[in-house]
């Protein structure tokens, strides 16, 4: 399980340092993509493949199906860990979440998430905000 979340540089040849922390759980070798909220989704392997599976299971005959597989899987990419630790984060990825010199890994359960250090700020503020509500939602549908 992935949690914390751990601010790092990209240097100019868009690599980052994988925070010690999440190194063993995401392995030599992992899947970053399109995540929502304008970040992106690092997997490793075993987790990224109960994903592509589960959206292999959905019916392309759904045009919301076929989107949001093309916005997942056409933004995927293996990337390997360097003797640094540190991974290359493709220019599709880095331009989709608009991601500057800092950035902020946040580990959420099964992933690890990517976000522009700003971005990050921005968002983590405004969940804050509205965790009582959420918690309240949550709690009508039994997840607490």
């Amino acid at each position: 399980m992935f949690i914390g979340e751990y601010e790092h540089t990209l240097d100019e040849k868009k690599r980052v340092s994988l925070p010690k922390q999440f190194r063993a759980g995401l392995g030599k070798s992992m899947v970053v993509t399109r995540g929502l909220d304008n970040c992106l989704f690092v997997y490793p392997k075993k987790n990224w493949q109960k994903i592509a599976d589960k959206l292999d299971r959905l019916s392309f005959a759904q045009a919301d199906t076929r989107g949001f597989n093309r916005f997942i899987l056409s933004g995927a990419a293996e990337v390997e860990v360097d003797a640094a630790g540190r991974i290359l984060i493709p220019d599709h990825q880095k331009e989709f979440a608009g991601l500057s010199r800092n950035v902020v890994f946040a580990g959420v359960s099964d992933r690890v998430e990517v976000w522009d250090s700003e971005k990050w700020k921005s968002y983590k503020a405004q969940i804050m905000g509205k965790a009582d509500q959420m918690s309240e939602k949550l709690g009508e549908i039994g997840a607490l």
